[in-house]
């Protein structure tokens, strides 16, 4: 599977700096690809993103998602955009089989050099601040590139998947005593009623 990018960390070049790779970058330089702009196309297994891998079920084949992002600049504001496409299956908090969950969207997140940039983007922008992003301290901006995604991706990942019908599983251990019926304590007093 080839995908294309600009990945500093390129197999191949190409006379317009566009390179094939296989593997999603793990980060991207800011410093090289923040004004050109940066795209990456292909296809991830869910296994790779470590913090999903722990809710998927291994009880089925897990399909692979495809992925279409770009870096770009648009108002003199930096954005990342990502397509997401196909599902995981996690498994059903109700019946603990399997359920198929959907992860398909669009993405588009501004990244602010500072709070005064958010008056350039509209309401209902998502935003990110880089200096919240970028935790690694060198001399080169590298922006988290496949976190960012995954971040993304666990927002969409419903914490609870549940089949839209199903019924809960129930374990019992050994038999349920059947309650005998209790006797009503006015007839007791009825009976000695009688008696005096």
């Amino acid at each position: 599977m080839s995908s294309t990018s600009k990945n500093p960390e390129s197999i191949q070049s190409h006379e317009n700096s566009t390179v094939t790779s296989a593997n999603m970058p793990e980060q991207i330089s800011l410093d090289k690809w923040a004004d050109s702009g940066f795209d990456w196309q292909g296809e991830v297994a869910p296994a790779k993103f470590e913090r999903l891998a722990k809710l998927l079920t291994d009880e089925r084949e897990q399909p692979k998602l495809s992925l279409d992002a770009n870096l770009y600049r648009h108002n003199n504001v930096l954005h990342f955009a990502f397509k997401l496409t196909g599902k995981v299956w996690l498994t059903c908090q109700r019946c603990l089989q399997p359920v198929e969950t959907d992860l398909t969207d669009n993405y588009d997140i501004a990244l602010l050099d500072d709070e005064d940039q958010v008056r350039l983007i509209d309401n209902e922008q998502d935003y990110l601040l880089l200096d919240e992003i970028i935790t690694e301290q060198t001399s080169e901006r590298f922006l988290p590139f496949k976190k960012l995604i995954e971040d993304e991706i666990l927002l969409k990942t419903p914490l609870a998947p549940k089949h839209d019908d199903c019924e809960m599983v129930v374990e019992q251990f050994g038999d349920i005593p059947e309650e005998e019926e209790s006797e009503n304590p006015f007839a007791a007093l009825a009976a000695l009623k009688g008696k005096l």
